[in-house]
């Protein structure tokens, strides 16, 4: 299989090895290939500190998947990860083999964030640059020499950009909530993947599609906690994610948390925990607090929560009925939320 058609494999039409010189064709090409009017913004971003030529090839093969951001240098990608909130960084093993001590550094003070290394090219420094990449923390290279590669690279940081803790995280609240109605899985669901921008009730029920003063009307009537504090926690839990690398400061933490200032994160640290915000970096990390989540707020109120409606209201001879039958197995559930597609 050559360039060409391994291009073509990917949904375009044109010689992979023809591109670089044509940026102008490339930039047309890839504009339109955006699935379902999609844009950018919406797309997963990916740090890379690449060779002119691999950030052509790599931009063609994610498009419409991950969004990168070309950098010049390791202190770049460093400054992008607590500025940006990239999902992944990728070094190229031509650039970056001369900068292991500078990469060792990236992945020792953020070891949540996946860095993956792209082989192109074979020069007599290669096998040394590769040596020292491994030594400095990658532990991922992917060789795209030949077409295939390009196809493992794009599953590669499609996989590793997913965040592990979210889907531990709705994979346990799956087996708690197993026998729960559809949309009371929905609002958990969307409490741990929604916008990090979604910081109070009001934005939860516009997301959610529900009136806030009902929403908290049903939480207070099935005498469950109200959803200010389940929204709270989670937020809590994903700072706990982000304080897990080093790299990150209260103030970087606050800012992809999309509080106002440090100080408000501070705050809300204090009024949910009563502990300051140092104390909760000491004291929790991720599964640490979804484990406090779960323990004050789903595992006393399962009885409850197996028969709640926060999103939709039931008819009174529905609601009559509902808490004589049995609940719905989630294997019986609609296939759009399984365990494994809500995940």
């Amino acid at each position: 299989m050559n360039d060409a058609s391994a291009y073509t494999e990917f949904g375009y039409v044109c010689d992979v090895a023809y591109l670089p010189r044509q940026p102008a064709l490339l930039e047309t090409i890839l504009m339109s290939q955006l699935p379902n009017g999609a844009r950018t913004d919406d797309l997963l971003p990916v740090a890379t500190f690449l060779t002119p030529t691999e950030r052509l090839r790599v931009d063609a093969v994610g498009e419409g998947y991950y969004r990168t951001m070309h950098r010049e240098n390791v202190d770049d990608l460093i400054q992008d990860i607590k500025t940006h909130q990239a999902f992944a960084v990728l070094v190229s093993v031509t650039c970056a083999g001369a900068h292991a001590s500078r990469v060792a550094s990236l992945v020792r003070e953020f070891p949540r964030i996946p860095a993956v290394a792209l082989l192109s090219e074979l020069e007599a420094k290669t096998p040394h640059a590769v040596l020292a990449l491994g030594r400095s923390g990658i532990r991922r290279l992917v060789d795209v020499r030949l077409p295939a590669g390009w196809r493992e690279l794009r599953g590669a940081l499609m996989a590793d950009t997913g965040d592990n803790g979210q889907r531990s995280a709705l994979g346990q609240l799956a087996i708690d909530l197993a026998g729960a109605p559809e949309d009371c899985w929905i609002f958990f669901e969307t409490l741990f993947t929604c916008s990090p921008r979604v910081g109070n009730v009001r934005m939860l029920a516009k997301h959610l599609g529900v009136l806030p003063s009902t929403m908290m009307s049903r939480f207070f009537r099935a005498d469950v906690p109200a959803p200010k504090r389940y929204l709270a926690m989670v937020r809590l839990v994903r700072a706990a994610r982000l304080f897990e690398n080093a790299g990150f400061s209260i103030a970087n933490v606050a800012t992809h948390m999309d509080y106002s200032s440090p100080q408000s994160f501070g705050r809300h640290i204090r009024t949910v925990l009563n502990v300051t915000a140092g104390e909760f970096r000491m004291l929790y990390d991720g599964a640490g607090m979804f484990d406090r989540f779960r323990q004050e707020l789903i595992l006393p109120y399962l009885s409850i929560l197996e028969t709640f409606h926060p999103l939709a209201a039931l008819p009174g001879w529905i609601r009559d009925t509902h808490a004589t039958r049995e609940p719905t197995p989630a294997s019986q559930k609609n296939p759009g939320t399984t365990l494994d597609t809500s995940i």
